[in-house]
């Protein structure tokens, strides 16, 4: 069985003016740039009858790293409450959405080793597994490990940036 350890997670919440159309492109073309394959599990979107729309998405993506190690985000888009808005940009009427959304990376982001579970097939070449990741690849899972925890940092950064950004009027 693959082994893979959560190294991160967090949660981004942000209330106001936003555009959860451009968001939710942003983020999946920010993975995609940094050759995530991006899942979509599940996709929820219901209308209100007091008005504006509840929607809700699961993202699996994965970047494979080696035959060995694989990055693993897990992220759901929540908007428990959003409405359309109207806002004045400079001299144009700019439609974008109000209310809150909810970003978290659920259940977390892992580093995953022998992803394809090479290795696990027996206890034998488990136990070569545990040696190998332990005295000969050290350094190099630590390496990832460090890589993931700043690419995980700078998505969230991003993300956050991108929000606030929107709302500008």
């Amino acid at each position: 069985m693959p082994e893979s350890k959560k190294l991160w997670n967090g949660k981004i919440v942000h209330a106001g003016i936003f555009d959860f159309k451009e968001n939710y492109r942003f983020m999946y073309e920010w993975l995609m740039s940094h050759e995530y394959l991006v899942l979509e599990k599940k996709y929820t979107e219901k209308v209100k009858p007091e008005g504006g729309k509840f929607i809700e998405i699961r993202w699996t993506a994965y970047r494979k790293i080696s035959n060995y190690f694989r990055f693993k985000m897990g992220l759901i888009l929540k908007a428990p409450h959003i409405a359309p808005a109207e806002i004045q940009e400079g001299s144009m009427k700019v439609k974008r959405d109000k209310g809150e959304i909810e970003i978290r990376f659920d259940p977390g982001v892992f580093l995953e080793k022998d992803y394809e579970n090479r290795w696990g097939k027996n206890g034998v070449l488990n136990f070569l597994r545990n040696l190998y990741d332990k005295y000969i690849i050290r350094s190099r899972i630590e390496f990832y490990e460090d890589m993931l925890k700043d690419e995980s940092d700078e998505f969230a950064n991003q993300i956050k940036a991108f929000l606030i950004l929107s709302g500008k009027i």
